[in-house]
């Protein structure tokens, strides 16, 4: 039998942008695994995708239309031909633009895949063009994005692979071994080099255990501990003053604002105690090359925006961008020279477009909407709401809506296809071609198809495509092949591109951008920051503007922006729910629940996956503290149910005292059919909005947990 080996990519944003070989017999995937090339990939494969081939011949894979024949969320579908189901949401289309106004229609869509021609913007042109109602989409980093673009701007910060060089090391809400895997091999080369590593993080996650020091924080109260490490960094003049007064801006007025933060203020709120907030900012503020990795759960709270406005301080206050390995680690992909307004067209939206936050498509399904029309249909790709979104019991009656027409996009029945009029099938990763940026590092990557789609599955360009004929969409743009739009999807002039070609990235699946080479990497050292100034801005002047969404999250729309106002200066805002802000809930519901992600799913990818249940535990899981649990006669393994005044979901118990006490941990990416009541964790996470960006507030919610 003839085998051949494929290069391609990992479609996900975990954020690490694996380059993978796919083996290949007679036209079969029989085996995935890690490119050993790849600097970053090294070889190895997460848990989520080493057995991806699994996923693409899965029995439960859809392959062929589906239309509805039974009652909405029966998951009774019959098949039909792709010229019937195009038809369909044409014609249906059509007569909704006709009676009601294409604000009717609402697009869904997140980062199934991450590819930059099927990912996230693939449906932008056609729903900019029909002038349907914007999917404003801020699951992750986008108060983290707002809030790093005010103090430092769209930098990529340090090099992952610079940490090599880093004598001190924070990892701030992030798990790496778990989401971020391939970035721990150089975080682990540093502390053989001598490097210390803190864990700043409610749990004792993986990660955490191997840390040199583990600091354990009550949810959303990170911001009160990076404000006292820049009051203890100024009082005790443990700041580069050189750097301070050549590249930054706003530091009397930051050191002012900074004055009340005292340890003792932090210790209060964290949990912390003093002295360690102390000795943290000591060391950090004395030990180069020291470097931050702040994960997207830093951002999940009332506060969460101006927490990274903080911790993106504190580097240019101690000179930490000077050094290689010194600095902060966001997100790399602000490197890549993606053409962005190619991608998404925002030029064809009309002048005035209504914007619906996808946080809240419960809320906008059965009624509670800004001004306009009702949602007459939604068509959802790349994403699965009924599992990852709040407000359950109003997403499940809207999804149920008769005269709600729903298209999904999927590889499988999700939650949210059950309740689809039409399911369509789409291609996974070894089926389609794909150009990926990174989240993780600074290799582009090529995805090169293995095997010929199975079944009837299209990749999102060629849906679109079809769609935009439908429509009777006569411009060339929506018509393009895949090697033209991926042709077209990259700035090749860009100085990150100098020396590399199309062609080249084909064929060996990667190339490193052409930037400093991470031994060197420093872009800072001289500040140089995209900021309006220049510099590090302590005091924001793009805070003036109000509080914004990045127009990436937005389908490229800028214009009606939230606006409501902006302190230019970081400070601390308490969580909307916890026991010292909220008393009167807490007494009804006294437990913090943070909900971070599954070390098996992708959000809710794989969560139908044997292998991945296999590790992950079929049915969800919630860890409490043995004191918690005890006070409630809950045994390990004991049934539960975690509620508030929002809903509930079951879950079978954990005792850990890697818990905080007071603190429950859900893992997210569960499917509801994983429930007996049909729930997931976000059946309880509170609707609210943190104070930048407009993103979820998953870890700020007090629950109750008892036998079920």
């Amino acid at each position: 039998m003839a085998q051949t080996t494929v290069v391609g990519a990992c479609p996900h944003d975990c954020p690490d942008t694996c380059s993978i070989l796919t083996t290949v017999e007679d036209g079969r995937a029989i085996a995935v695994r890690g490119n050993p090339d790849h600097p970053f990939t090294r070889g190895r494969l997460c848990v989520k995708v080493n057995n991806y081939q699994e996923r693409v011949y899965s029995d439960r894979r859809v392959l062929h239309p589906l239309k509805r024949v039974g009652p909405k969320g029966s998951g009774s579908f019959s098949r039909i031909s792709w010229d019937e189901a195009i038809g369909e949401i044409a014609a249906r289309w059509k007569a909704i633009i006709a009676e009601s106004g294409a604000e009717a229609i609402l697009p869904y869509s997140y980062l199934g895949t991450q590819g930059i021609i099927n990912g996230l913007n693939v449906g932008d042109p056609l729903f900019n063009k029909l002038g349907a109602s914007v999917s404003e989409r801020t699951f992750c980093d986008s108060a983290s994005c707002t809030a790093y673009m005010m103090t430092i701007g769209h930098t990529p910060g340090v090099d992952p692979e610079s940490f090599v060089h880093s004598k001190y090391i924070i990892l701030w809400a992030c798990n790496t071994l778990s989401t971020n895997s391939h970035h721990w091999p150089f975080i682990e080369k540093a502390k053989k080099n001598g490097a210390k590593l803190i864990v700043i993080d409610p749990v004792r996650t993986r990660t955490a255990a191997l840390a040199d020091w583990h600091l354990q924080i009550r949810p959303g109260t990170d911001c009160a501990l990076a404000l006292a490490m820049i009051h203890v960094v100024i009082k005790e003049n443990l700041i580069d003053r050189d750097y301070i007064d050549k590249y930054t801006i706003g530091f009397d007025e930051l050191a002012a604002r900074a004055e009340s933060c005292t340890p003792e203020f932090a210790s209060r709120e964290t949990g912390i105690s003093v002295e360690d907030i102390v000795k943290l900012a000591r060391e950090y503020a004395t030990t180069p090359p020291a470097v931050v990795r702040i994960g997207v759960a830093v951002e999940r709270h009332a506060g969460g925006g101006q927490t990274v406005r903080a911790i993106a301080c504190l580097p240019a206050l101690i000179g930490a961008w000077k050094h290689v390995g010194g600095g902060l680690l966001q997100l790399p992909i602000w490197a890549f020279p993606v053409n962005w307004p190619t991608l998404m067209r925002p030029d064809l939206q009309p002048a005035k477009m209504r914007v619906i936050n996808t946080w809240r498509l419960g809320a906008a399904l059965t009624g509670d909407l800004p001004d306009g029309p009702p949602i007459r249909s939604l068509f959802v790709y790349n994403a699965n709401p009924m599992a990852m979104v709040t407000e359950q019991d109003k997403l499940e009656r809207g999804l149920a809506r008769e005269d709600l027409f729903t298209v999904v996009s999927e590889h499988f029945l999700t939650d949210t296809a059950k309740y689809a009029d039409i399911v369509l099938p789409a291609t996974t990763q070894l089926e389609q071609k794909d150009i990926m940026f990174s989240w993780g590092h600074l290799y582009l990557s090529y995805n090169n198809p293995a095997i010929a789609p199975l079944g009837e599955a299209v990749p999102n360009t060629e849906l679109f495509r079809r769609l935009a004929a439908a429509m009777d969409i006569d411009d060339p743009f929506f018509f393009r092949s895949d090697d033209e739009m991926i042709e077209a999807s990259m700035d090749w002039a860009n100085p990150a591109l100098e020396g590399i070609t199309l062609d080249q990235v084909k064929k060996t699946g990667f190339a490193r951008l052409s930037l400093q080479h991470p031994d060197d990497w420093a872009p800072h050292r001289e500040g140089n920051f995209p900021t309006p100034s220049g510099k590090c801005e302590f005091k924001s002047s793009i805070a003036e503007g109000g509080n914004f969404v990045v127009p990436l999250f937005r389908q490229g729309y800028g214009a009606d922006q939230a606006g409501d106002p902006v302190d230019p200066l970081p400070h601390y805002i308490a969580p909307n729910e916890n026991p010292a802000t909220a008393p009167a809930k807490a007494e009804r519901y006294p437990l913090s629940l943070i909900s971070p992600k599954s070390h098996a799913f992708l959000n809710s990818n794989y969560g139908n996956l044997p292998a991945q249940q296999v590790l992950a535990g079929e049915q969800q899981m919630v860890i409490l503290h043995p004191a918690d649990a005890a006070s409630r006669g809950i045994a390990a393994g004991t049934p539960i149910l975690v509620f508030n005044e929002r809903g509930s979901f079951e879950a079978f118990a954990t005792l850990s005292p890697d818990v905080m006490p007071g603190v429950v941990v859900a893992p997210a990416g569960y499917w509801h059919r994983s429930n007996r009541k049909g729930a997931t964790v976000h059946a309880v996470t509170s609707p609210a909005y943190a104070d930048l960006g407009r993103a979820p507030t998953f870890s700020d919610v007090l629950v109750q947990v008892a036998t079920a």
